[in-house]
């Protein structure tokens, strides 16, 4: 009968510690996301604001082109 008890015991104590550990995997797998969703967030952040400046470069570089630099159509050349 003794014997019953240890094992069950010892199959409390294998329980609580495999349901602690399960909390702190959870808790660590929010924090997880947490930090996944704001990464991706920043992300897309930055690559808005580098669209935004190298459009703004981009149209620098066309109001400073030269009329040499402009695109000239292949059916004006033929003629």
């Amino acid at each position: 009968m003794s014997l019953l008890w240890l094992v069950m015991g010892v199959s409390l104590v294998i329980a609580l510690a495999a349901w602690n550990k399960a909390r702190r995997t959870s808790r660590r797998l929010a924090q997880l996301f947490e930090l996944y969703w704001e990464l991706k967030y920043q992300h897309g952040e930055l690559r808005a604001e580098l669209q935004r400046t190298s459009a703004g470069a981009a149209d620098a570089s066309i109001t400073s082109r030269h009329p040499e630099d402009a695109f000239v159509p292949l059916t004006s050349l033929r003629r």
